[in-house]
């Protein structure tokens, strides 16, 4: 069984973190314009999409990991 180490883990989360981070500032800013006609972006709803995310899937890729 080979584990997935603290550094591999915490790489992973920062990859999965940053790229939700990005795409929910993305679709926050265009649902934002089209919906409401004003560009604004809602930090808060993307932080926390980013955090979850990078949370459940991180989880999901050490478990995936042992499991091997």
């Amino acid at each position: 069984m080979m584990k997935m180490n603290i550094k591999k883990l915490l790489i992973t989360f920062v990859g999965i973190f940053v790229l939700t981070l990005i795409v929910s500032v993305i679709t926050t800013y265009l649902y934002s314009l089209i919906a409401h006609g004003a560009g604004v972006i809602d930090w808060e709803t993307s932080f926390r999409f980013a955090i979850i995310f990078g949370i459940m899937l991180t989880w999901m890729k050490g478990r995936e990991s042992k499991e091997k």
